[in-house]
């Protein structure tokens, strides 16, 4: 990584891990100095905070990837020179906006505008879409049939059926309610709800506002009897201090021993030792997960390192929060950043400001 042209302002990109940016930013080379910075930075080690802050402390600009590398107050107080903070998506908790409007640092992130299919994702999101492909991946034992065949063999297990079967969802919110009409709708699956405030009349207004019946979508009664009747439980919650770890090893334990459990929402939502502990005696069929505790997986992660669906072990099916990493999206996303910097530039005011000083 080369250091920037102190004559001219500067461009930090961090966690542009398909290489987007700098084509779009190409026409700019004579009035912006633009780097790369490899790497996600973990900035919980004090190492890695001291890595990243020593990296960026020479940038005016900083664009970033939502929730890949955090910027909490230790980080944002010690960069001098930054005056605009930019980030996909129109939020990002992983940015400490009081720290930033203390500086007086300017965040700004983007809404997708600029993608021509914006409108038929408003309502389905390919986080929907990934999360079939998880459970289907899953039930259907893609990944391990592929290996296999690979490697020079043939079948190795039996798939699993999804109809007639109980999909259930912790949390129906807007990724909640679309795997719900997907199940129902695409595989005759039943579907059984819960959340700490969802009610059957909540339940049933999501269900109306994407073209389903009221009635279809049943609420639990608890979120252990949600774990309890889910053939399939996927996970859509919202992260928070409150709903870290809510599900743990009480949730898991009474899960069906033939269940699958999905998540693509955040890692922490899901207590990791407890998962790992039942996965290692196989207390249910197997897991699908997008999203981990620490990101990107570390090399010596047991995730990465167990030998799983082998010796008693669970199936395990992962991705590398592939979640919302769509062509359209991706492309939109940087476009509407490169825009942001051109008016940055220009002295104008930027597009979908999530905090001004």
């Amino acid at each position: 990584m080369s250091s920037p042209d102190n004559a001219k302002p500067s461009l930090a990109i961090l966690n542009d891990y398909a290489s987007l940016a700098p084509s779009k930013l190409s026409h700019l080379q004579s009035r912006l100095n633009v780097v790369q910075v490899p790497g996600t930075f973990d900035v919980r080690s004090p190492s890695a905070r001291a890595e990243l802050v020593n990296l960026l402390q020479p940038y005016a600009i900083i664009s970033t990837m939502r929730e890949r590398t955090a910027f909490p107050a230790e980080v944002i107080r010690a960069l001098p020179n930054l005056k605009v903070l930019l980030t996909t998506g129109a939020k990002n908790a992983a940015i400490d906006l009081q720290a930033c409007q203390e500086r007086g640092i300017v965040v700004a992130g983007t809404n997708g505008r600029s993608n021509p299919l914006a409108s038929s994702l408003a309502k389905f999101q390919p986080t929907n879409e990934h999360t079939w492909a998880l459970i289907l991946g899953l039930a259907k034992r893609v990944a391990e049939g592929d290996a296999s065949i690979h490697a020079g063999g043939w079948e190795t297990g039996l798939g699993a059926a999804l109809a007639g079967k109980k999909l259930g969802l912790l949390g129906l919110g807007k990724l909640g309610a679309q795997a719900a009409r997907t199940g129902m709708l695409g595989f005759n699956m039943e579907i059984l709800a819960w959340s700490e405030n969802l009610t059957q009349e909540k339940a049933d207004e999501a269900a109306r506002n994407l073209g389903v019946e009221a009635g279809k979508w049943k609420v639990a009664g608890s979120k252990e009897a949600l774990f309890r009747e889910a053939d399939i439980l996927s996970v859509h919650y919202v992260l928070s201090e409150r709903s870290r770890g809510i599900v743990g090893h009480k949730e898991l334990s009474v899960m069906k021993n033939s269940a699958l459990l999905i998540n693509t929402s955040r890692g922490p939502l899901v207590d990791e030792k407890a998962l790992l502990d039942c996965l290692k005696d196989s207390k249910f069929r197997g897991v699908a997960l997008d999203v981990f505790d620490t990101e990107p997986l570390e090399r010596n992660s047991e995730w990465r390192t167990t030998q799983w669906g082998k010796d008693g072990r669970s199936q395990v099916l992962l991705s590398p929060h592939m979640g919302y990493v769509e062509e359209g999206n991706m492309n939109a996303w940087y476009n509407e950043t490169v825009e942001n910097v051109e008016r940055w530039l220009d002295g104008k005011e930027l597009h979908t400001i999530i905090s001004m000083p």
